[in-house]
């Protein structure tokens, strides 16, 4: 192993950090870059979140001038996120989570819907798992149930991303063939057993912080207290034959403040961590107000794995709601999600910043629903009483006449004017969601005409959009660069363990 090169760290976009200097996509390594080794990685991975999303989220919470934590980092790049066809190298232009995050955590693309297995099935190893087994320290955070997709792509291997637990099923396991019957079961048991039960065993990741407490079961715990792990609440009761929110009892961010080192897992739903927007609007004893934020998740990772092994350590954080509340539209929750998230690129660029031998690079596995920034008192198509006439006469490059006129009407029925994000629950709303900015005038109001931040969605699916990549550190000028997103990677892999992954 190269002792020159160990410490990556991996960020998503939040936050206000200490501007840097941009860097191009083909910037030579700065001097600070080549000469300091690097002990730990940590990649944060805001899902879902494309350079609208990015942009959208410095205006609506710093203004046109100001910066997210992510953009202050000093090297930016591009990432393509494409997956393949299963069974075959043809591309699937649009990806999922689940592709996205084998690509990044495996170095192989795959299908939709995979994890940890190639596009014909086959078992490849995780950057987490080959961290593990060389010594380094270890941790899996995320937003979402930590059985989901990004997380679980880094220390599990499943034929499908819904195979998740508490128990097995031929729907949720088992790829369907293209006569409907389901695949048979596969050599390899491993692919077919619930995401919840392989991260109770395997011991992949020594810090696993989330959602998703009603994926496990109380074996599960006995599992992970058998190898060492504190178990902040309780899985649930071994006398009853399912469990239940009155059984099982949520971690709360008090009983994470408690630990002071070791393994450790804490699971704050049952479900997905709450958004951070309906989170601040409950009474200070709701429930769930005692979950941690990302950044407190963030800070407390770093704090148990810091110093943790000699060789240095492996964190990846998600910031999933991102994405979620992009697929339901709501343009206010995605903004909020957004800056939770910078406020995780923030606690770990100051450590970063304080270790000084620590990498760290944000990103996202895709865009979601084609987020969009438009101009002040226009609106989508969508809501058009009709399409746009396709008036493609003559060469639009030599006038400025639009080629596709808008029919200047809307439709009453599919759309109720400028809405903020509580409007995304009206199915026939299509009507731009409006924000104030720092830069607007005191009296002006979320969700007004007035309001200079114009929003809207292409769709409710992830876009086959390249996403921004940030990155600050040793080595963090190789992720300057527009790439794919299996080359990360390599790059990963290069910066732990000093030479290329073999096969790559």
């Amino acid at each position: 192993m190269r002792r020159g090169m160990r410490t990556l760290m991996v960020l998503g976009v939040t936050g206000a950090v200490t501007a840097g200097v941009a860097v191009t996509a083909h910037s030579a390594p700065r001097h600070e870059e080549r000469h300091q080794e690097i002990r730990n990685v940590i990649y944060l991975l805001g899902d879902g979140m494309g350079r609208t999303h990015v942009t959208a989220a410095r205006e609506r919470y710093y203004g046109a001038t100001g910066k997210l934590n992510m953009e202050r980092l000093p090297n930016y790049g591009a990432v393509a996120t494409y997956a393949v066809e299963k069974d075959s190298d043809r591309p699937a232009l649009v990806t999922d989570s689940a592709s996205s995050a084998t690509a990044w955590s495996s170095g192989v693309k795959t299908y939709n819907a995979a994890i940890g297995v190639d596009a014909y099935e086959r078992r490849v190893a995780t950057l987490m798992e080959q961290a593990h087994r060389a010594g380094f320290a270890t941790g899996n955070v995320s937003t979402a149930e930590i059985t989901d997709a990004t997380p679980a792509a880094q220390f599990s291997h499943a034929l499908l991303r819904g195979c998740q637990g508490p128990v097995y099923s031929d729907s949720s396991c088992l790829p369907k063939k293209a006569d409907g019957s389901y695949e048979n079961k596969p050599a390899d048991p491993t692919l077919i057993t619930p995401i919840a039960e392989q991260i109770a065993r395997n011991g992949t990741a020594d810090v696993i912080l989330g959602g998703g407490l009603s994926r496990f079961e109380p074996d599960d715990q006995e599992a992970l207290r058998a190898q060492g792990y504190q178990v902040l609440g309780s899985f649930g009761d071994p006398a009853l034959p399912a469990q239940t929110a009155a059984s099982q009892k949520v971690a709360t961010k008090a009983d994470l403040a408690g630990v002071r080192r070791g393994k450790v897992v804490g699971l704050f739903n049952r479900g997905n961590l709450t958004v951070e927007q309906a989170k601040a609007t409950l009474p200070a004893d709701a429930p769930q107000r005692q979950e941690p934020t990302l950044a407190e998740m963030t800070r407390k990772s770093l704090s148990l794995l810091d110093g943790r092994s000699k060789k240095g350590f492996l964190l990846q954080i998600e910031g999933a709601q991102i994405d979620k509340r992009s697929h339901a539209n709501d343009a206010a929750q995605t903004l909020g999600e957004i800056k939770a998230f910078d406020d995780a690129v923030r606690a770990a660029v100051d450590f970063a910043r304080k270790d000084g031998h620590t990498l760290v690079v944000v990103t996202a596995d895709h865009e979601c629903a084609g987020f969009n920034i438009i101009e002040k008192g226009s609106y989508t198509n969508a809501e058009a009483a009709a399409p746009p006439a396709n008036a493609d006469a003559g060469n639009s490059a030599n006038n400025s006449t639009p080629s596709r006129p808008s029919s200047g009407a809307k439709d009453p029925a599919r759309s109720s004017g400028t809405v903020n994000g509580a409007g995304a629950n009206d199915p026939k709303n299509f009507g731009p969601a409006t924000f104030r900015t720092p830069d607007d005038p005191a009296d002006v109001r979320d969700g007004s005409p007035e309001a200079s931040l114009w929003l809207s969605y292409l769709s409710g699916n992830h876009t086959g959009a390249d996403v921004p990549i940030y990155a600050y550190g040793p080595g963090g000028g190789r992720f300057a660069a527009s790439q794919n997103n299996v080359e990360l990677y390599g790059k990963m892999y290069r910066s732990l363990f000093g030479t290329a992954p073999r096969g790559h």
